[in-house]
């Protein structure tokens, strides 16, 4: 079997999908790999690296795609941000990546239309035998990590409580809204840094994970039985809970310095948790590092990769964040796609299909010409029943 890896093309991602590390541990199953001429350059990661791995280096993306049967990507052929059309692959061929399979379901279906078999790292189930291919969790960690540096960046204040000769410097407020485990990075990060750190999460289970950072659970007096969706993500909640929800949150978020919220519902919407009125209550000088940026936001006045300064309040709308820790971020990511593959090969290094595994079951969406797996086949009947009556 042939992998290859070729450079990105979304316009800022500095992400390799495989690092020479993960060629080695490949090299020595049998795999061999070909690798596109600085596709690790920005990562950190130079052509002869790779060589001494045991890449083979080629020039252009072109001549990897002709000759690999497996194609490793971070943005998946197929997706609105990738510049390399399915049209491009061969039957056959297999693309390993990230495909935003809820959000973009066309994605599968053109990619079965080629006869490619394609595989979303986004649908990796969350099941222990799982967690070290779950790409999602490992770049939530690298986004929890920099969101607080990001907001320690843009903020007046120091993090730390500081006794010094002019005087004594009290710690920063950070609060943390949604503590997954983008959430929970953060939380553990600002608190390393110093920071009182509180956090909230409807989910009545997170309060002993955030206790568990260090941090301070922050309570409402709401209904949260029902939070708790599938893979420990929040369920979508009524239109009542939020309003109550957010109005009791206005005072919390009044004493703030810093506030990172993460909150995320798969392939929908990012709920809006903070409203233009609650932004108005806050103290001039915060932060709001909005993590659900690219999918809409958390807080109502985000816009994705700008920053926006209403009554004296700083709103960042990162764009990608996990792009900007390029180096540990690939080296996370190529490690998921490393076990991924480990899991599925045969003893002869070849892919091996086998439907009764869960993990290949949920995360391969497309296969010999058809879309495989269930939650984006009723994703695409419902696409198209709404066209026809459109």
């Amino acid at each position: 079997m042939i992998v290859g890896i070729i450079a990105e093309t979304v316009a800022g991602e500095n992400r390799v999908a495989l690092v020479p590390a993960n060629i080695a541990a490949l090299t020595k199953l049998g795999v061999q790999s070909l690798v596109q001429a600085g596709a690790g350059n920005a990562a950190g990661f130079c052509d002869a690296d790779y060589q001494k791995a045991g890449s083979v280096i080629v020039e252009n993306t072109n001549d990897v795609i002709k000759e690999a049967n497996v194609l490793v990507q971070i943005h998946a052929t197929g997706t609105d941000l990738a510049t390399i059309k399915p049209s491009q692959l061969h039957k056959g061929q297999t693309v390993i990546g990230l495909m935003d399979p809820l959000g973009q379901p066309g994605a599968a279906a053109a990619l079965a239309a080629q006869g490619v078999n394609a595989f979303a790292l986004e649908m990796v189930p969350r099941i222990s035998r799982a967690q070290s291919m779950d790409v999602l969790s490992a770049m939530a960690t690298i986004t929890g990590y920099k969101a607080v540096l990001l907001g320690a960046s843009n903020s007046g204040r120091l993090l730390p409580m500081l006794m010094t000769a002019a005087g004594t410097l009290s710690a920063a407020k950070v609060f943390i809204m949604g503590v997954g485990v983008a959430g929970l990075q953060a939380a553990a990060t600002a608190k390393r840094l110093g920071a009182v750190v509180s956090a909230y999460d409807v989910r009545p289970a997170a309060r002993d994970q955030i206790l568990s950072v260090g941090a301070k659970p922050v309570e409402l007096d709401l209904q949260t039985e029902n939070s708790e969706g599938a893979g420990g993500y929040a369920n979508t909640q009524s239109d009542e809970f939020i309003q109550r929800q957010r109005e009791l949150m206005t005072e919390v978020l009044a004493q703030q310095d810093i506030v990172i919220t993460t909150a995320a519902i798969p392939g929908a919407k990012s709920p809006v948790l903070i409203t233009a009125g609650m932004v108005k209550q806050m103290k001039p000088g915060t932060v709001i590092v909005d993590l659900a940026a690219e999918r809409g936001g958390n807080c109502e006045l985000t816009q994705l990769g700008q920053t926006v300064v209403e009554h004296g309040v700083t709103i960042l709308g990162p764009d990608n964040l996990a792009s900007t820790v390029a180096n540990h971020a690939s080296q996370m990511y190529g490690k998921n796609i490393e076990n991924l593959l480990k899991h599925i090969l045969n003893k002869d290094s070849e892919l091996e299909f086998d439907f009764e595994d869960q993990i290949l079951a949920e995360t391969l969406v497309a296969y010999q010409g058809e879309v495989v797996n269930e939650r984006i086949s009723k994703l695409l009947e419902q696409t198209e029943q709404l066209a026809a009556t459109a």
